[in-house]
Formats: C-alpha cells, structure tokens, sequence
C-alpha cells in the first residue's frame, strides 16, 4: 500500500479578503475531490489573505499510479486556475 501527498502552496494575487480566499480555496478543493478522487483540505495559512496551502492524499497499490495522479492534480491546478500562482508543489510518497 502507497500513500502520496501533495503539498500545494499557493499565492491568490488579487485576494483582498479572506472571504474572497474561502471562495476560491473552497472552489478549488471541491474540483479536485470531484475530478481525481483525492482527499483534500486546506492545511495552513487559513489567515492570511493572499496565501493557501492545500493538502492532498491518496492510497494506491503502486507507486508509479500515486505519483501520476497527484502529477495530474498539479497540473490541473496550473491549467484551469489562472487565478492562482503555484510557488510549490510537494509530492512525498509513504
């Protein structure tokens, strides 16, 4: 059994409120559930404005297949959210 995580920081450049953040954290957590079947949550930064860091996990048999997946996720992040920067995306497998 394999479980990979992925440690996604994120800056929100035109976030003037933490209102505004919860939306688009919110928005981005439920697509991600939705669209890979992954484990997610907001894991840190939950008071500032401009800055997100969300956590996702999820349990394989292989390596290689958990690696991917959360390789997918990243990208899809950087594709279908132009409101959002990516300064780091750690994948760790345990």
């Amino acid at each position: 059994m394999v479980i990979a995580a992925l440690r996604l920081n994120l800056h929100l450049p035109n976030v003037h409120s933490l209102k505004e953040k919860r939306s688009i954290v919110k928005s981005i957590v439920q697509r991600l559930r939705n669209e890979f079947n992954v484990s997610t949550a907001e894991v840190d930064g939950q008071d500032l404005h401009q800055r997100a860091v969300i956590g996702v996990a999820c349990v394989s048999g292989s390596d290689a297949y958990a690696h991917g997946l959360l390789e997918s996720v990243l990208r899809w992040v950087e594709e279908n959210r132009p409101d959002v920067t990516i300064l780091d995306g750690d994948i760790e497998l345990l």
